[in-house]
Parts: C-alpha cells; sequence; structure tokens
C-alpha cells in the first residue's frame, strides 16, 4: 500500500507518500481500507520530530479516519462488525493510509447522514470535547463553556455539544468572520482575541461569575489568565500546548476558587479507556449527530498524497472547522 512517511521530521515537505508494506491486523484488530483521514495539529508536531506515536502503533500520521472494513483480525469474531461495513475511528497513527489497523473498541459506525468522507473528522474532535468537556469536567445545564479557538475543529464541535446540553458558550477566535462562524453554531459570547482580553470580555458577560468550564488547547501562555476567568468552582481543561508547555501557576487563585485543573490527551491513553470514551461518544453524540443537531465542519479536502499542502494550509491558521485527506 501507499502511505504518508517521515523519512526525517522538518516542514510539510519532510511528508512523503511512499509504498510500504500493508499492515496486518493483530489479535482485537480489523483492517479498514481508508477513503479519508484528517489533519490534527498532532500530526503537525509528528512531522516535527516532537510528538512520536505511542509503543505499537503505526509510524505513519493520522489520528483518526474513515472507510471500509476488509478483514477481521483473531479474536473479534462476535464483535458486532462485519467485512463491507463502513466506519469511522479513533487511532493512535496510521491514517495518511491506504489501509490501517485498528482496535475494534476505536470503531464507529458511520452517523446517519454523514457521507464517508466526511465522518473522517469526526472521531478526534467529538472524542476529545466528550471526553474533556462532560466525562472529566461535567458541563452541565445552566453553565458557561469558553472555548479557545472557536473556529477550530475542536471549538466548533465544542459550540454545538455544549449548546445541546443547554450551557451558554463563549468563544475565543481571530476576526469577525470566525466569529460570525462560530455565532452561526451557537456561541453567545465572542471574543475576539487579537483586539481584546478574553478575561474581561468574559467577566462583563457573566456579571463577574466568569465560566464554570474552560477547554484550553493554548497552554502556558493562557494559564494565569485561564484561572481568573474561573468562576467558582470552575474547571480548566488542557488539551494543548500551542502556546508553551511551562506557566507559572497561581496556587492561591485556584484555591480562593476551589477550582481544578486536568490535562489530558486522547493518543496515549490504554485501549480500555479509548474504548470507553468512544462507546460514551457512540452512545450520547451519535444521535445528536443523526438528528441533525450537531454536524460537522469541514474546511476543505486535499488528496491524500498532498498531505504538505494540508499542513500548510492548517498552520496557516485562516481554516473553519476540520481540513480532511481522501484518496478519491
Amino acid at each position: 500500500m501507499y502511505a504518508i512517511t517521515i523519512p526525517e521530521p522538518g516542514g510539510p515537505e519532510a511528508l512523503v507518500w511512499d509504498d510500504v508494506p500493508d499492515p496486518v491486523p493483530a489479535e482485537g484488530e480489523v483492517l479498514v481500507d481508508v477513503v479519508a483521514s484528517a489533519v490534527n495539529r498532532a500530526d503537525l508536531l509528528q512531522r516535527q520530530g516532537f510528538y512520536n506515536p505511542p509503543p505499537g502503533a503505526s509510524p505513519y500520521p493520522g489520528l483518526e479516519c474513515a472507510g471500509r472494513v476488509v478483514a477481521l483480525g483473531p479474536g473479534t469474531e462476535g464483535s458486532g462488525w462485519s467485512v463491507g461495513d463502513e466506519v469511522c475511528a479513533l487511532l493512535s497513527g496510521g491514517g495518511y493510509a491506504e489501509k490501517v489497523a485498528i482496535p475494534v473498541g476505536q470503531l464507529l459506525p458511520v452517523p446517519d447522514g454523514v457521507d464517508l468522507v466526511t465522518a473522517a473528522g469526526l472521531p478526534e474532535v467529538t472524542c476529545t470535547v466528550w471526553s474533556n468537556v462532560f466525562m472529566i469536567a461535567h458541563l452541565r445545564p445552566g453553565e458557561t463553556l469558553l472555548a479557545h479557538g472557536g473556529a477550530s475543529g475542536i471549538g466548533t464541535m465544542a459550540i454545538q455539544l455544549a449548546k445541546s446540553v443547554g450551557a451558554r458558550v463563549a468563544v475565543t477566535a481571530g476576526g469577525p468572520e470566525k466569529l460570525a462562524r462560530c455565532a452561526e453554531l451557537g456561541a453567545d459570547i465572542l471574543i475576539d482575541y487579537r483586539e481584546q482580553d478574553f478575561v474581561d470580555e468574559l467577566k462583563k458577560a457573566t456579571d463577574g461569575a466568569g465560566a464554570d468550564v474552560i477547554l484550553d488547547i493554548v497552554g502556558a501562555k493562557y494559564l494565569d489568565r485561564n484561572v481568573k476567568a474561573l468562576a467558582v468552582n470552575g474547571r480548566l481543561a488542557v488539551i494543548g500546548m500551542q502556546g508553551g508547555v511551562k506557566g507559572e501557576l497561581n496556587l492561591g487563585a485556584l484555591l480562593v476558587k476551589r477550582a481544578a485543573i486536568t490535562a489530558t490527551s486522547l493518543r496515549g491513553r490504554p485501549l480500555g479507556e479509548k474504548a470507553s470514551i468512544v462507546a460514551a461518544v457512540r452512545e450520547h453524540v451519535w444521535p445528536l449527530i443523526g438528528a441533525g443537531q450537531v454536524r460537522p465542519i469541514v474546511d476543505r479536502t486535499f488528496p491524500m498524497p498532498d498531505a504538505a499542502e494540508a499542513h500548510r494550509a492548517l498552520e496557516a491558521g485562516d481554516h473553519i472547522g476540520k481540513i480532511l485527506l481522501t484518496r478519491q
């Protein structure tokens, strides 16, 4: 088969479409013929040499995909999956390829009303948002969520899922066009981080209360201000480090607010934890997508051999929603 390889870490030009051995499904895995994958910031870090796959995972980038089951590995009898099933899946790697072996616990059916290509952009964002905002931070109806990067793939999904449970949503994004798209998806409080201070704007909009839950992709650069923006009993969920890895934390402010900070990633979690998250997403999120209450937001697609151009597009930061790679 062909896959995007990374012979040497570097810029987008480091991505090479090359002939590689076909994967063989191990115990508890199925083999999927990939129709599409999606570009995530973790893929950019892997390309640069900063985020290697966990032991035993595919060496190729790609943390999600959609396609068709072409073979069942040992131990998958009775799993409910059959050859020919159209699926999408959460991966530890290998999505930028013609085929990928996937643990059965990380497979999802394609939601009703979603085409197979578009489904490739769902597993990573839905699993990330649901696990952090709902399973860990326990966002409840009537509470306020602040989602940084509201126009990103994560942000556009967070807006919709938070609104679906009756929460109020604040977002940060760069520029009026991105904020307008966030508003279309249901965001209530729109903050242009280039022109406004999100702590001040959030306090104004919430009568000084702040956010009950903050979903943060920035990391160290926002740590102090995120704590200031939290409400009493607030929960800060850090899922990215675009703004650095080391920050100074005022523990006194955290204690006064009785607040909590968590930091998670999906890729390195044990198979059992990933399967639990995928099962929760199938139970809680898939019906919302099938009913049209939540929808995937796709900015553009690229042919998979042109993954370098897709990486450049993500790095440029002018996209809204997901960027996909297709074999069609």
